[in-house]
């Protein structure tokens, strides 16, 4: 049995990959979801991310299709207690922004499509700098102290706000950031490497990078002249076109082979091992993607194997 690890200073205990919802009720209909969702707890994960403007961008769709479908799925299994939701506010089509009412109604509306009396891990999903940090912490210590939400968190946020919003949480005796969500991974690094981090490792903050496989370039099928059926193929095939993801793709190779694992779990591994990383989020369309992710959980890198990979994408 996989150990759980403790997501920062908060009371949730998560499986070291979490399962992306980004793709439920986009490319994956709620059958596959349903199939994806089973097998993903079967083999012992318990974290689930997802956000209320999932997936608006997708033609037909009104936004919250995905917290839908994930609200489905737990009353179809009755398995509310056993599994972390976390979603995210601010980008919805109808509940835009950081205001403190936009705050209460996105979450009462999340609450809703999700089918539950609270979100476990509830984030800022992209800072808004008009709003003071004090409304945003404000709005977000009321919904925690109603019940509604058990832990605060922040994604795509400068380490200026981060920081100035950790301050204020302190200062007042206010609920505080427990984790932090950044676009991180093999091929994108200064995405979060440097004062961002620096900040979160000083603060105790849990790490749950998203574009962990940026887009899918880093599971290897990416390569040059090959075609992939893919709704983000454009933009994962992007790396293959700069000498660091051709790079990286070398040493993940290499490092694979080694280790007689994919592409896909070495890069999430090492995403794994970095300073603040508590589980890096994937997603998969189909149950047969998943096996390559979850074995991020066993896949232990060597010291050599890390370097190698870090000097590979500078």
């Amino acid at each position: 049995m996989t150990s759980l690890r403790k997501l920062g200073s908060s009371d949730l205990e998560v499986f070291p990959l979490a399962l992306g919802g980004n793709v439920f009720g986009w490319t994956a209909d709620e059958e596959a979801s349903f199939a994806v969702l089973d097998a993903y707890t079967a083999a012992g994960g318990n974290f689930v991310d997802t956000a209320d403007s999932y997936s608006a961008w997708a033609e037909g769709n009104r936004g919250g299709e995905s917290e839908t479908i994930i609200g489905d799925w737990l009353r179809a299994r009755g398995n509310r207690a056993d599994v972390v939701i976390a979603t995210k506010v601010s980008q919805h089509p109808d509940y835009q922004g950081l205001t403190a009412a936009n705050i209460k109604a996105a979450a009462e509306a999340s609450l809703r499509r999700l089918g539950t009396d609270h979100i476990d891990l509830y984030y800022t999903h992209f800072d808004k700098p008009d709003v003071p940090v004090e409304e945003i912490v404000g709005a977000l210590d009321e919904l925690v102290k109603a019940g509604k939400v058990r832990h605060i968190a922040a994604s795509n946020i400068s380490a200026e706000r981060l920081r100035d919003s950790l301050d204020f949480s302190d200062r007042e005796g206010l609920a505080r950031y427990v984790a932090l969500q950044p676009h991180y991974n093999l091929v994108s690094r200064d995405t979060y490497e440097g004062e961002l981090r620096d900040l979160a490792e000083r603060a105790g903050l849990a790490a749950v990078p998203y574009f962990a496989l940026a887009s899918g370039f880093l599971t290897g099928k990416y390569r040059p002249g090959a075609e992939v059926d893919s709704a983000r193929a454009e933009g994962a095939a992007k790396h293959l076109l700069t000498e660091r993801g051709r790079s990286v793709l070398a040493a993940l190779d290499e490092v694979a082979r080694a280790h007689e694992a994919s592409v896909a779990t070495v890069a999430l591994a090492w995403l794994a091992a970095q300073p603040t990383v508590i589980a890096p989020i994937a997603s998969a369309r189909t149950p047969e993607q998943l096996p390559a992710l979850l074995k991020v959980a066993d896949l232990t890198l060597t010291e050599e194997d890390l370097a190698r990979l870090t000097e590979a994408s500078a």
